[in-house]
């Protein structure tokens, strides 16, 4: 069973930056394609940003693109995900999740049903 540790959360205000890191100590974990994603009470669960194994691939929701930035250290075994310009919206729980490829294709993975593996989440709020 792989585990993820979401870290990095906290209270900042509209504009400001926050940097989330998911860290695991699976050996194999530069296998892993990677994502983010985020639910917001009374709402589902949405995709946020996402990254092939090899790091080549990545995938932004319309919401935060140009603001996030998805990064993986593989000699880390950790993913981060960088928010600048953040918004009131933005308010949510910030979850990673793995999927194992065995070094195989090139994919990032935009749908939750398609991950392996989740973190318990790191809250986010953004004040206005």
């Amino acid at each position: 069973q792989v585990q993820l540790v979401e870290s990095g959360g906290g209270l900042v205000q509209a504009g400001g930056s926050l940097r989330l890191s998911c860290a695991t100590s699976e050996r194999q974990f530069s296998s892993y394609a990677v994502g983010w994603f985020r639910q917001a009470p009374g709402k589902e669960r949405e995709f946020v940003a996402a990254c092939s194994w090899s790091g080549s691939n990545t995938n932004y929701a319309d919401s935060v693109k140009g603001r996030f930035t998805i990064s993986r250290d593989d000699a880390k075994n950790t993913v981060y995900l960088q928010m600048n310009s953040l918004k009131p919206e933005d308010t949510a729980v910030y979850y990673c999740a793995a999927k194992r490829t065995y070094y195989t294709g090139t994919a990032y993975y935009t749908e939750s049903r398609e991950y392996d593996y989740w973190g318990q989440g790191t809250q986010v709020t953004v004040s206005s």
